[in-house]
């Protein structure tokens, strides 16, 4: 341990000395480390902030003043912080950690202002890998363009008539695929798919697909082989561990992946904590009903990820009354309303969480009375509700009442706020993203990006929390500024308030003895500093259960 720590923190400044002996009536307990003269976020009930930490066997054995720590152990390994602020490791809520690494070896269309930037990056894609058989890309967005109008498989035909290619839009819920892909997927006019839609134009497929009818053709994809996975879930925790997440809930895993993690964590190899929401296949649900809820070191499965509705970019999320800019269309229920009712009994019966993606205010008062019917008003089943998007103040209330977690993304607010009111009206706006208001009510928020929709930097989200403004500090006063979070409480959105929807808050999520050892050093301190400067603040080491992995 002390070989690992000497290549752990070597901080700008720190100074390495041996403590000085005590008394051996004291009896001072010896350490693996000890850091002195910081400033530590403990995030503890009190929220109070500590000078100095101790470690052992990659548990926090002691925090406080630096005096009393450093006369209460003893240690070989002493580093002087000079000041540098130390915060609970960061909690992604809510991501797609190994669809995330998977897409690394896509072409990467986010952020693209136009249709013709996107056909750029794919033509580029081309070029670099010559011979793979599909041509796949994800992160593009109608709405950033000039032309805000879905685009047609037309120009994709053009450019590759010989490969297959399917390129997902940045919300995920839908996609366009191009001639080649349908034909090889044998989707035509007359295919039907309950919770999605193949649009046509002048009766044929323009090649977009929405919500489920993407899975018509993303289930043709060959599959990545062993190594491709591995890779992915690498590559994917040296991204993340960058950035000072310690922790990812992974929204919505195969048993195979959840096997191949647990298999890399043994191996030591990956060492990034995960929460596995698990998908609801026959599969998952014999094996994990059977054995029920798995719980080791960094892999904890103990939830089932659910999608009610689809996105509301793609018009696809599910409303009660039609949208503002396009009054034939309410969204899309993915499912029958009974499916709901059968999984939350199910879950129930079997000591499993239920997560359940829900974007429209539809789908989400659908999946509230559902929850309510089977929690009843006192639980502790932390049931989750994944983004909470659009919720009517009627509705808002069902989270105080029946223990449900808010588990919501704030850079989706700064997202979509130059289009949101387009979709929506300005009345019904007013309940979409509306994170204090949630807050009220259920007493926490689990916060997360819902990467790779989002980028997967933690502290963009705490500035998107706390500003409700993009990078270029825009709107001014920030949007809809009353559903603002403080400082602390995005920073416990994304630390405790994290843990304790994924039953964790007694191992992690804050800096107290007896909890694990994962921590983040930034260069500035997010509480005091301007908050515009939140968002560019630098990780300089992630540690996670004692060791440093960046």
């Amino acid at each position: 341990m002390k070989k690992l720590f000497i290549s752990l923190l070597l901080l700008p400044g720190a100074l390495f000395t041996a403590c000085t002996s005590v008394p051996e009536s004291q009896q001072p307990q010896h350490v693996d480390y000890m850091l002195t003269n910081g400033t530590i976020y403990t995030v503890d009930s009190s929220f109070s902030v500590s000078e100095a930490m101790a470690v052992s066997n990659g548990v926090i054995v002691g925090t406080g003043t630096t005096q009393d720590i450093s006369s209460r152990f003893s240690t070989d390994s002493l580093v002087d912080l000079k000041g540098q602020v130390v915060y609970p490791g960061f909690i992604d809520a809510h991501c797609h950690f190994y669809r995330y690494g998977l897409g690394l070896q896509w072409a990467d269309l986010t952020g693209t202002s136009s249709w013709e930037e996107v056909l750029q990056r794919l033509e580029e894609q081309r070029r670099q890998y010559p011979n793979t058989d599909w041509l796949l890309g994800r992160g593009w967005d109608q709405n950033d363009w000039p032309v805000k109008e879905f685009p047609t498989r037309a120009d994709l035909d053009r450019l590759f008539p010989n490969v297959p290619v399917l390129i997902t839009r940045v919300d995920g819920h839908a996609a366009l695929a191009n001639s080649k892909a349908l034909v090889l997927s044998g989707v035509t006019a007359a295919s039907k798919v309950e919770g999605g839609r193949v649009v046509l134009q002048n009766g044929n497929p323009t090649g977009l697909l929405i919500d489920n009818a993407v899975d018509l053709v993303s289930t043709k994809i060959p599959a990545p082989d062993l190594q491709e996975q591995t890779t992915a879930l690498l590559e994917a925790q040296r991204k993340v561990f960058a950035v000072g997440l310690t922790t990812v809930d992974d929204a919505g895993l195969d048993l195979s992946t959840v096997n191949l993690i647990d298999s890399l964590q043994g191996a030591g190899s990956l060492q990034i904590r995960i929460y596995a929401m698990l998908n609801p296949t026959e599969e998952n649900m014999l094996r994990f009903f059977e054995s029920g809820p798995l719980k080791k070191d960094r892999l904890h499965v103990s939830s089932f990820k659910i999608y009610s509705d689809g996105a509301l970019g793609s018009r696809g999320a599910l409303l009660l009354n039609p949208y503002s800019d396009d009054p034939h269309n309410h969204g899309l229920l993915l499912s029958q309303p009974f499916y709901f009712e059968e999984m939350a009994k199910k879950l129930h019966a079997n000591g499993f969480q239920m997560n359940t993606h829900c974007i429209g205010d539809s789908a989400n008062r659908l999946v509230l009375d559902t929850y309510a019917g089977v929690l009843g008003e006192h639980n502790d089943r932390r049931w989750r509700i994944e983004h909470a998007q659009v919720v009517t103040r009627e509705d808002q209330q069902k989270y105080s009442r029946y223990n449900i977690i808010p588990s919501v993304q704030p850079t989706h607010a700064t997202s979509d706020m130059y289009w949101a009111g387009e979709r929506l009206g300005q009345e019904r706006e007013r309940t979409a993203y509306a994170y204090q208001d949630l807050l009220k009510q259920a007493g926490l928020l689990a916060l997360g990006s819902d990467f790779p929709i989002e980028d997967i930097n933690p502290l963009y989200g705490f500035y998107a929390a706390v500003a409700r403004q993009d990078e270029k500090s825009w709107p001014e006063g920030g949007y809809q500024a009353e559903n603002k979070l403080s400082r602390e409480e995005a920073l416990k959105g994304m630390t405790i308030w994290a843990a304790y929807s994924n039953f964790e808050e007694q191992e992690k999520g804050s800096l107290e003895a007896g909890k694990v050892a994962d921590f983040v050093v930034l260069e500035k301190d997010i509480m005091k500093i301007p908050v515009r400067e939140t968002r560019d603040t630098r990780v300089l080491h992630t540690i996670v259960g004692g060791k440093k992995v960046y």
